[in-house]
């Protein structure tokens, strides 16, 4: 599943792994529009392409750095603590199945968020 010209992306939920990032995305309806396995080299050159978006990510060491990148690019890049994005997981648990929960979860309008740190 690949973006089509038509459909704007709006949410983007990323799983981060040592080598690869698995990211899924929603348009403004919540169909899921992105579902692809990128690299890490690949991640930002892919976001700086697209329009501005809400960005989702578990916590973690990494995702304070892509945070601050992305944050560079124009996106609205939010971190969450992984205990409250796994109720919005649906199915086994997989690389896809947790982008789409973080997605999910970063639309909620009381999920707390963790601040980004800075360099």
């Amino acid at each position: 599943m690949s973006q089509t010209p038509s459909t704007a992306i709006a949410v983007i939920g990323i799983d981060i792994g040592k080598n690869s990032f698995h990211v899924v995305g929603h348009d403004t309806r919540g169909t899921v529009v992105l579902r692809q396995k990128w690299s890490r080299g690949q991640v930002e050159a892919r976001l700086a392409n697209m329009p501005p978006c809400l960005i989702g990510m578990e916590a973690c060491v990494g995702a304070h750095h892509l945070s601050r990148k992305l944050a560079s690019l124009g996106h609205d890049a939010r971190l969450m603590p992984a205990k409250y994005v796994r109720p919005y997981s649906k199915g086994p648990k997989n690389d896809f199945n947790d982008a789409e929960a973080i997605a999910e979860a970063v639309q909620r309008p009381t999920m707390k968020f963790v601040a980004t740190k800075t360099a």
